[in-house]
């Protein structure tokens, strides 16, 4: 066989094999998003020309979300916001226009205290895409009402408050699992220390024997309700 035949099949293998991999790429990269964006991977898809033109903006999404400085709320700061929340719900009774509005408010408090800039609405919108998108349809919708709230009906009110509602719970816990996880990791960092492993041990004996001595100090009496 000719030398330049076997390097034309040579060179053709390689671009065969160098086609493959890139579609196969391409279709692990395209599930990968899908998986992650999901409704907003179609609505994007929607809004560009193509496929791939909506990979790369959702991918830029990503990289851009890299870069923030987001984190997970205090135990303190959810209980506060929770707080907040349910006087918001309280005051749609009688002033659902109001309470609908304030809803907005708190919720854009509440991404900048967990590391969204909130200047502009649709980058907000993309920055939340990357990590809340299954609440995202939600929080446009009911922006959408809260923008038009003095025209809109008090049924439409509702509603907006209970998109509100799953976009804020879906913000308020998001991160409180990692943040336990690592708190309890922290405190078996040395298990593997014997040393240390005693010491907790006997912080914690220490512990129970306080509690308990502060329980037999107060008596369960009449006049403080057997408290």
């Amino acid at each position: 066989m000719p030398t330049w035949l076997i390097v034309l099949i040579v060179v053709v293998a390689v671009a065969v094999l160098g086609a493959v991999i890139w579609l196969v790429t391409q279709e692990m990269q395209r599930k990968r998003l899908q998986q992650r964006f999901g409704p907003e991977y179609d609505r994007t898809v929607a809004e560009k020309d193509s496929p791939r033109a909506a990979q790369r903006e959702l991918a830029e999404r990503e990289r851009r979300h890299k870069e923030l400085d987001i984190r997970p709320l205090s135990a303190s700061a959810r209980e506060r916001y929770a707080r907040e929340w349910a006087q918001i719900q309280e005051k749609f009774v009688d002033q659902p226009s109001v309470a609908v509005a304030e809803a907005d408010q708190v919720l854009n408090s509440l991404m900048a205290e967990r590391g969204y800039p909130t200047e502009g609405y649709e980058q907000q919108l993309a920055d939340l895409s990357v990590r809340h998108a299954k609440t995202l349809e939600n929080y446009r919708a009911a922006h959408a009402t809260q923008q038009k709230r003095d025209g809109a009906s008090t049924e439409d009110l509702r509603d907006a408050m209970v998109r509100y509602r799953d976009v804020f719970e879906d913000l308020l816990t998001d991160g409180a699992d990692d943040e336990q996880h690592d708190r309890h990791d922290r405190r078996n960092g040395h298990d593997h220390s014997g040393h240390d492993h005693d010491h907790d041990r006997a912080e914690k004996r220490a512990d129970r024997h306080e509690t308990e001595r502060q329980a037999s100090a107060s008596p369960r009496t009449e006049s403080n309700g057997g408290r």
